[in-house]
């Protein structure tokens, strides 16, 4: 099955101003197509480099989509550079020269003498048009060790590039490919760390080559993308179907997510259908769960507010919680966390409510070490529980370790509360 790899041209994209966005557009293209992009590369406005990145390339994919670098100006080498890689001659062509006339009369322009360069073409090239812009794209077929490849020459501006893909390419590609499709399945796991998630899956996936299984770590977050290549939808699907069910037994109920869903929506359907409320008391989280919850659209369904009592004289004063709890246990225990979620659903009236304490540091002001938290819940007609953790990074590292810990600890606690 046809692989992809994709050369993005441009000195600029090697800088902190200019990120190439051309590549993900046409990467869900080719998926689209059942086509996997096996690399990605930018190279500078160099015309030997880029040479050899076309070289190397063609030697490993079937695909090889260019963009950018075909412009008027001297730094456009990409013309040159895939004709040097190819071993072919530029041809200056009639034809595209009479178009770039026309295109400046009817802009009302004068055309410049260089624009005359964005006339040549790599011998045997088909030209691609370009409504959009002056630079002609090019379609080249040629043969690697008796493999038929196809180079692609697209221009950079992101308008121009993806109506030459969809206009010029697609349908041409969609002729010449074998039928063949893509099918992923996308886990998000909460509760668990990156190395202890392998270490327990890595037997299941690990000798299988396709599916493809990728592993990606965020703070307190782990997803888990499998890829199955077939050549129809029931044969993707087959491939996946020997790794995925033993990678859900094995997780159990870490998997909070199968469709890419952040913790946040997935609570939020989950109170929805229990026709919940939810609020919200936080300390050295500072807002950050308050944030997470709203950022779900709809979210005033079930989500009645919270309150933010970042010292004890707030705690007592503006939550309830007892002074002398406060004097006995220290803000950062579970005692107050409990407290503190009882109160916040006392006061709102919520079905449930979390609560978040702790030490985020860099210097603790309860003797708790920094990287303690507690997690707090309550819940009408439950027991109020609470759990603490010790989290590790800077300041926002567990600030937002914390908040996400918040977040599985309630979910756990909806499943497996009966309402």
């Amino acid at each position: 099955m046809p692989d992809a790899e994709i050369i993005a041209i441009g000195s600029e994209l090697l800088t902190a101003d200019k990120v190439d966005t051309n590549s993900l557009y046409l990467t869900d293209q080719l998926n689209a197509l059942g086509v996997e992009v096996r690399r990605k590369l930018v190279v500078g406005d160099d015309r030997a480099l880029v040479s050899e990145a076309v070289h190397q390339a063609l030697a490993g994919a079937e695909i090889v989509i260019i963009t950018g670098g075909l412009g008027p100006t001297e730094d456009d080498v990409t013309r040159d550079a895939v004709a040097d890689a190819l071993g072919r001659k530029l041809e200056f062509r009639e034809e595209l020269l009479g178009w770039l006339t026309e295109r400046f009369k009817r802009f009302n322009r004068p055309m410049a003498e260089n624009n005359k360069r964005q006339a040549y073409a790599v011998q045997g090239a088909e030209a691609l048009p370009n409504p959009r812009g002056t630079a002609p794209g090019q379609w080249i077929e040629t043969m690697v060790e008796s493999n038929g490849r196809v180079v692609m020459l697209l221009p950079g501006p992101p308008r121009e590039l993806k109506g030459m893909f969809a206009e010029e390419c697609l349908p041409r590609l969609t002729r010449r490919l074998p039928p063949q499709v893509i099918r992923t399945r996308f886990y998000r796991v909460a509760g668990m760390g990156e190395s202890d998630l392998d270490q327990l899956i890595s037997p299941v996936y690990k000798p299988f080559t396709n599916p493809v299984t990728t592993i990606l770590a965020g703070p307190g977050d782990i997803q888990i993308h499998l890829r199955a290549r077939g050549a129809t939808h029931e044969e993707a699907d087959g491939l996946l179907q020997q790794i995925a069910p033993e990678i859900e037994r094995l997780l159990g109920d870490r998997i909070y997510s199968r469709d890419g869903s952040s913790l946040e929506a997935v609570i939020g359907e989950r109170l929805r259908a229990l026709r919940a409320t939810l609020c919200v008391a936080e300390s050295c989280t500072g807002g950050w769960l308050g944030e997470r919850i709203t950022s779900i659209p709809g979210c005033s369904d079930y989500f009645l507010g919270g309150f933010l009592v970042y010292n004890d004289r707030m705690k007592t004063e503006l939550l309830g919680v007892d002074a002398g709890l406060l004097k006995i246990h220290t803000a950062v225990s579970e005692a107050v966390a409990c407290a503190m979620a009882e109160c916040a659903r006392a006061k709102t009236g919520a079905t449930f409510a979390v609560s978040i304490t702790g030490e985020a540091g860099p210097e603790s002001f309860t003797g708790a070490p920094v990287g303690t938290v507690v997690i707090g819940l309550a819940g009408a007609g439950l027991v109020p529980q609470a759990k603490t953790y010790s989290l590790f990074g800077d300041r926002n590292g567990i600030r937002t370790r914390a908040a996400q810990w918040a977040l599985d600890d309630l979910r756990r606690w909806l499943d497996s509360s009966a309402l």
